[in-house]
């Protein structure tokens, strides 16, 4: 872990954490930074991460460039400062010789290429989501927050492990402007403008494909909803800065009570 170096502080928006900006890294790429670090920890305190597996990436405001977990760490010892700093091309930009996951930037690479209005990338592989992810139907509205989810989620098949970068093109094809998008027979990916928003449609889409999965092994028969108001109800799901606005500090809160030292 990088030793950190108190240079600067400022308080976030959430007034959960302070923010203790390494020397040689900018007001902007510091806040981004610890946002990050806190979705890692976040992603680890729902049981959603995969040992060292999947990945959060989250573009370094101004740049092309983008952050990305380090192989090797679990989500729980993610920190602010060992996050890696890598360009469009996988050069690493910061001057370590730190070491990330080839199917991460492959997947991310192509995302923030392929989407100037993006600037976080979730991807994860949970039991849920993957068992979705292999249903022909993909995602069902069967409930108020899969509806919310199911008016912006794009599907990409799947095309082996993501170390072949040719894949970059279909994925930033598929993904199209949505911002939830199932990957077939491997998980979930959700993006957003912020952290806070990326998060924010991941928790939706996980919370949706959990109640799926329970609902179906019910053996029930299903009440479907009426198509209009499906259709409605989806297009409120578009709108996530409102719910991020509120939704993300709350969980960054939550993050420093049950998981801290992100921020260093």
């Amino acid at each position: 872990m990088t030793d950190l170096t108190v240079a600067d502080t400022a308080s976030d928006t959430a007034g959960a954490v302070l923010l203790e900006r390494r020397p040689g890294i900018g007001e902007a790429e510091w806040e981004t930074r610890v946002d990050l670090a806190a979705c890692y920890r976040l992603i680890a305190l729902h049981g959603w991460d995969d040992l060292i597996a999947t990945h959060i990436s989250a573009r370094v405001p101004g740049t092309h460039d983008f952050l990305i977990n380090r192989i090797g760490l679990t989500f729980e010892e993610i920190t602010a400062s060992n996050l890696v700093r890598v360009d469009l091309d996988g050069t690493v930009t910061e001057g370590s010789d730190a070491r990330i996951n080839p199917a991460g930037f492959t997947i991310h690479s192509a995302i923030h290429a392929g989407r100037g209005d993006v600037g976080c990338v979730i991807h994860c592989h949970t039991s849920d989501g993957v068992a979705v992810s292999a249903m022909e139907e993909g995602l069902l509205p069967l409930n108020q927050i899969a509806m919310l989810a199911c008016g912006n989620i794009a599907y990409h098949d799947y095309e082996g492990v993501a170390f072949n970068l040719a894949e970059r093109e279909r994925l930033q094809r598929d993904l199209g402007g949505a911002g939830l998008m199932m990957l077939r027979n491997h998980g979930t990916l959700t993006v957003g403008a912020s952290v806070g928003e990326a998060y924010m449609r991941m928790y939706t889409l996980e919370r949706a494909c959990t109640i799926q999965v329970r609902t179906l092994a019910m053996g029930r028969p299903l009440r479907a909803a009426d198509p209009g108001v499906i259709a409605h109800t989806g297009e409120l799901g578009r709108d996530v800065a409102s719910y991020a606005a509120s939704g993300w500090p709350a969980a960054v809160r939550r993050a420093a009570r049950l998981s801290p030292g992100f921020d260093r």
